[in-house]
């Protein structure tokens, strides 16, 4: 029998206090302590989280981190002006490709989104960043954690807006999440005060 899933900080293999999400794997350990949380700038970074948190909906943040460099090489390394020339042939390569995500309704919205980022006045980044605020209190345990929020919300409708798709309030809360715009480190992990 097992007991209840850790909700509060717990030490890693170095001893140091990490969220406790970020201890089942060592892809999980190096994302929480390279860049989970830590400020990304730039619309291709930002692009690329995006749709990596798309494709992640209903599967394991594992499963995405382990096919990462898979979907690096089969996206164009998410540059946007690339993925937006995708044609039916890139979508049937993709379809194909099993070292990614083979979901059409997501590729789909990777091509979508990469030609509505190109037509976003100041850039994608800029979009996102616009829904930073000021750091709040930091969540003790990971039930202080929501899945999504205002600022998540409005996100979302911006980004619909401007003609994305497969980014709801929950996948924009992730993007904020994974690019630093809000900071979702436990209290007591060391990351975050490490950013």
């Amino acid at each position: 029998m097992t007991g209840p899933v850790p909700r509060g900080p717990l030490a890693g293999p170095d001893g140091r206090l990490r969220c406790p999400w970020a201890l089942s794997a060592p892809e999980y350990v190096r994302y929480h302590d390279e860049e989970w949380g830590r400020p990304l700038r730039g619309d291709q970074a930002i692009f690329e989280r995006l749709c990596l948190e798309a494709f992640q909906s209903g599967l394991s943040w594992l499963t995405i981190l382990r096919k990462r460099e898979n979907f690096r090489a089969a996206f164009a390394g998410f540059d946007l002006a690339r993925v937006a020339a995708f044609t039916e042939d890139d979508r049937q390569r993709l379809l194909g490709d099993a070292g990614i995500v083979r979901n059409r309704a997501k590729i789909n919205a990777a091509i979508v989104n990469a030609k509505a980022a190109l037509d976003i006045p100041g850039g994608l980044s800029n979009l996102v960043w616009k829904y930073a605020a000021e750091p709040g209190q930091a969540p003790a345990t990971l039930s202080d954690l929501p899945a999504q929020t205002p600022a998540s919300k409005a996100l979302s409708a911006d980004l619909r807006k401007n003609g994305f798709v497969f980014t709801g309030p929950v996948t924009a809360y992730a993007t904020m999440q994974a690019c630093g715009i809000v900071n979702d480190h436990l209290a007591a992990c060391f990351a975050r005060h490490d950013v």
